[in-house]
C-alpha cells in the first residue's frame, strides 16, 4: 500500500528516488529499534511509494520483445 500523502513522484530523478529510499530505510531501522509500530507502518507505506515509482520507470525503460518469434 502506497502512502496517501505522498504526491506525484514522476518529477524526481532516479538518484533522488534512490537517496530517499536509502533515507527511509535508515529511518525504518531506527523505528524498529524503538518499537514504534505506528511509525513503522507509515515508513513502510512511504517506502512502497518510492519503490513503486522506481519499478514503474524500469518497466517503461525495458525493451519490448513483441517482435521476437518464439521457437520453443
Amino acid at each position: 500500500m502506497e502512502h496517501p500523502l505522498i504526491g506525484d513522484l514522476s518529477h524526481l530523478k532516479e538518484e533522488e528516488l534512490q537517496t530517499k529510499i536509502s533515507e527511509l530505510n535508515n529511518k525504518l531501522m531506527a523505528a524498529y529499534k524503538m518499537g514504534n509500530s505506528h511509525l513503522i507502518g507509515q515508513l513502510q507505506m512511504a517506502l512502497e511509494s518510492y519503490k513503486s515509482q522506481v519499478q514503474s520507470r524500469r518497466q517503461q525503460d525495458k525493451p519490448a520483445h513483441d517482435d521476437k518469434i518464439d521457437i520453443s
